[in-house]
């Protein structure tokens, strides 16, 4: 059974930092594009950040960039998402993903084109 399994989301006061990490299992990630993409009360699911198979080529969005780093570790099965300077506005449920297209180069930003997706884990920034 496939598995993506996020961890590490919580409570925290604005400024400070937090480090998720997605364990993948059931199948073999190491050539999958990975992603982060996060959910606020009412509002779509949108794009955070994305990782290609070797780690060579990450994505951000604009609202993140500079303030969170997405990693992988093949070995492990496993990518997180460091996130420092954190702002209310970040408050959302973050959800691991999984794109198993040929993505060798740049990895995937749309929803639809992922293909495994993990339960999500909550991020509450408090002002």
């Amino acid at each position: 059974q496939v598995q993506l399994v996020e961890s590490g989301g919580g409570l925290v006061q604005a400024g400070g930092s937090l480090r998720l990490s997605c364990a993948a299992s059931g199948r073999t990630f190491s050539t999958d594009a990975m992603g982060w993409f996060r959910q606020a009360p009412g509002k779509e699911r949108e794009f955070v950040a994305a990782i290609n198979w070797s780690g060579s080529s990450t994505y951000y969005a604009d609202s993140v960039k500079g303030r969170f780093t997405i990693s992988r570790d093949n070995a492990k099965n496993t990518v997180s998402l460091q996130m420092n300077s954190l702002k209310p506005e970040d408050t959302a449920v973050y959800y691991c993903a999984a794109a198993s297209g040929n993505y060798y180069h740049n990895p995937p930003l749309n929803t639809f084109d992922y293909d495994y997706w993990g339960q999500g884990t909550q991020v509450t920034v408090s002002s």
